[in-house]
Order: structure tokens, then C-alpha cells, then sequence
């Protein structure tokens, strides 16, 4: 059962903004991979300096608004999920095997899809708590 205090209500709320804003970053390091690929090879250092700022920093503060709004265990596991292809993400560009750098966009496309997951169940549970509330 969900708090539904000030506190909950606080909590989920900043988690699904923090939820759209990595959803928004995750779109942004994609255009700026593309901007290089396709436009300049100088836009490298905009995708590799961004994901800096946000990579692990935003997951770690959903993480905390999460555990004070209460949210349901599937939230945890999203964000598990998160942590998980960050840290893949990282290995494959970084590491020098050969056959895992083509990794690196593949498991940015997850990253991508369950950003955009976790920001519509955010929004779907803060909805139905809403509900709740003036039932």
C-alpha cells in the first residue's frame, strides 16, 4: 500500500520528474550520437561529456524520491534495470573487446525504451493514487 501523505505524494511527484527529465537526457544523447555520426565527429564530445551530468547522478535521485513515495517494488526494478545498462553501457565503450562496442547503441535503445516505461508507469501510478485520494 502506497503512503498517500505529503510526504508520498511529494515523493512520487519528484520521481516522475526526474523519471521525464532522464527520459529527455537518454533522447538528447541519442541526437548527439547521431549529430556525429551523420554531421560532425567534433559532437563525440557532447555525447561523451553529457552522460556525465545525468548517467548515474539522475538514477541515484529517483532512487532516493522513490523510497520517499513509497513506490511499489516494480519501480525498484526499473531503476535496477537502469543502474544495470548505465554501467553496460559504460563497459562497451570503453572496453577494448572486439564484437562489444556494437553493443553500445543496442543497449542504449533498452535504455531508451525502459526510460520511457518507467516514466509512464510513474505517471499511470501517480494517477491511480490520485484517484484514490477523492474516492
Amino acid at each position: 500500500m502506497r503512503e498517500n501523505t505529503l510526504r508520498g505524494r511529494i515523493g512520487r511527484g519528484i520521481y516522475l520528474l526526474l523519471a521525464v527529465i532522464f527520459a529527455l537526457c537518454v533522447t538528447i544523447q541519442f541526437y548527439t550520437a547521431g549529430m556525429a555520426v551523420f554531421d560532425n565527429p567534433a559532437h563525440w564530445l557532447q555525447h561523451t561529456s553529457f552522460i556525465h551530468i545525468f548517467g548515474f547522478n539522475l538514477p541515484v535521485c529517483m532512487l532516493l524520491a522513490a523510497l520517499v513515495g513509497a513506490m511499489p517494488r516494480q519501480v525498484y526494478w526499473h531503476l535496477f534495470g537502469t543502474f544495470i545498462l548505465i554501467f553496460m553501457m559504460y563497459f562497451t565503450a570503453n572496453i577494448g573487446i572486439s564484437g562489444l562496442g556494437p553493443l553500445h547503441p543496442v543497449l542504449g535503445t533498452g535504455l531508451l525504451i525502459l526510460s520511457v516505461w518507467m516514466t509512464i508507469s510513474a505517471f499511470r501510478m501517480i494517477s491511480a493514487t490520485g484517484r484514490e485520494e477523492t474516492a
